[in-house]
């Protein structure tokens, strides 16, 4: 190859090589980290049941089963946001929020984590049907519906197995336009339905128990 072939060659690959040297000297963007945050709903004037719950890991609808924040700006789509993200899956999210404040509520003798060894009474699953943000251009709104299955531990009859069964919806507005008011919203919109299924599932067993 002659000398002019090789610089030609040189002269081609030389943009190449640099944008590749300046993209490895920029930092990438910085990824903002989110999760659930609000205080154990209180609930007062109930006798505590000597039961235990164990919870499952709640399924998350295709649409949402992802740690990149979901946002809804027109009918029939859903985006993400790429730099902002749930710091663990919603399923997982869900779960553990529901379980800390079903076992901070005292109303039953213990919630248990579904990868606990120790007996229960009775498990909880579920799904995550929404978990999203809804934009308008008048207002931003967190979504949050969650369905629920109380099913009986040591039940021999399939038949009597299911317990109970109930969906919750809660849509809170953003107090801004921006992914962490929709954080914000989405906690609020949890603290409402977690206290819902508390009090749901201790009527349901508090009915149970005294008629055994």
């Amino acid at each position: 190859m002659d000398w002019h072939k090789k610089m030609s060659i040189v002269l081609l690959a030389l943009p190449f090589l640099l944008g590749a040297c300046l993209n490895l000297k920029q930092p990438s963007r910085k990824i903002d980290f989110y999760t659930l945050e609000y205080d154990p709903p209180k609930i007062s004037g109930l006798e505590p049941l000597p039961l235990v719950i164990r919870m499952e890991r709640f399924s998350v609808a295709p649409m949402y089963n992802t740690n990149r924040i979901v946002y809804r700006d027109r009918s029939f789509k859903r985006n993400e946001y790429v730099y902002h993200q749930w710091r663990a899956n919603p399923g997982d999210l869900v779960t553990h929020f529901l379980c800390r404040d079903i076992r901070e509520s005292s109303l039953f003798k213990a919630a248990l984590s579904s990868d606990s060894r120790s007996p229960s009474s009775y498990a909880l699953e579920g799904s995550i049907d929404e978990f999203f943000e809804r934009d308008t251009e008048d207002i931003w709104q967190a979504v949050l519906c969650v369905s629920i299955t109380l099913t009986a531990e040591n039940e021999p009859d399939i038949s009597k197995r299911i317990v109970f069964q109930k969906t919750y919806r809660a849509e809170e507005a953003c107090k801004r336009k921006n992914p962490q008011a929709l954080v914000e919203a989405i906690s609020r919109a949890m603290a409402k339905i977690s206290e819902e299924v508390t009090r749901d599932i201790y009527c349901r067993l508090e009915s149970r128990y005294i008629t055994h």
